[in-house]
């Protein structure tokens, strides 16, 4: 099938009409229309289901675009890996990251790759869960996920590791910023903000903080890292992050992370994953780049 044909077909799904896919893709409707039904005849069944305001695909068209999408990622691959061997340094790296690593070391590894690869695109896209993320690299959709704990799955491997702790994070003016290291009882003498029961950590949270006497005040329960670095920024309360997860804060002086007794003997593993199917020659290349910022910190 012709290449054209497969992103027009791709455009109409994502968009959900014809209309809508033109307007992104600057054809005219009846020519993405007729490419339609060209295609459709050429399958023999019908690809979508027709609706008054929106398309939807039926079975044949689910199984169909399986085979287009992996098309269309492996011609851009393609593309990719022979522009890099004509030394055009041309293409796209895609990232799928956990939303807290948005303000740390991801950034500026992407902004060193960049200057030394000016002709390479980026696309980093913030999801709120690991399985996500998991979901966007086996699909193709991302050449590396990056975040915590990520679970083995079949089809995907583990390129780098680095060991974090977890540790309580404050204002720089709050009372307890001085100290060098805290309990968890201490740290429950001030609103608490947690992640909440989407997040890797909070089974953890809730494990050590259940054997105390008294009940933690929670200020907030979120799933944004972000969030929580502005609440505890801005207040009396304390969170629970890693040295990732704040970085930039701690370096500008508006947050401190203070190490805490119960965390001493548990790590996060801040994990780099890609596809054993699907490979970039120039996403290979950041990884280079990222791998020793990582090491570093």
């Amino acid at each position: 099938m012709h290449s054209r044909i497969l992103r027009y077909l791709d455009e109409v799904v994502r968009s959900g009409s014809i209309r809508a896919a033109s307007e992104k893709l600057h054809v005219a409707p009846s020519a993405i229309s007729r490419q339609i039904k060209t295609l459709e005849e050429q399958v023999g069944a019908p690809v979508f289901h027709r609706g008054a305001r929106d398309m939807t695909l039926t079975a044949a068209g689910e199984l169909l675009m399986v085979h287009v999408r992996d098309t269309l990622r492996e011609e851009s691959r393609t593309l990719a890996q022979i522009e890099d061997l004509k030394g055009l340094r041309r293409g796209e790296v895609s990232l799928s990251i956990m939303s807290g690593l948005a303000g740390n070391v991801i950034p500026k590894s992407l902004a060193a790759f960049r200057k030394a690869n000016p002709r390479v695109s980026l696309k980093v896209q913030l999801l709120p869960t690991g399985e996500a993320i998991l979901e966007n690299v086996a699909a193709g959709d991302a050449d590396f996920g990056i975040g915590f704990d990520f679970p083995e799955r079949f089809g995907l491997r583990i390129h780098t590791t680095s060991l974090v702790q977890l540790g309580a994070v404050m204002a720089a003016g709050h009372p307890l910023a001085a100290r060098s290291s805290l309990r968890l009882s201490d740290c429950i003498a001030y609103p608490l903000i947690l992640a909440d029961g989407s997040m890797v950590i909070r089974p953890y949270l809730d494990h050590w903080l259940a054997p105390l006497r008294s009940s933690p005040g929670i200020l907030a329960e979120t799933n944004s890292i972000e969030m929580m670095r502005e609440l505890a920024a801005g207040s009396d309360g304390i969170t629970f992050l890693t040295r990732f997860d704040v970085e930039r804060d701690v370096a500008a002086g508006r947050l401190v992370l203070v190490p805490v007794q119960e965390f001493a003997d548990r790590t996060q593993r801040l994990m780099v994953i890609g596809s054993e199917r699907y490979g970039n020659a120039m996403a290979n290349v950041y990884l280079e780049t990222l791998k020793p910022m990582l090491a570093g910190l």
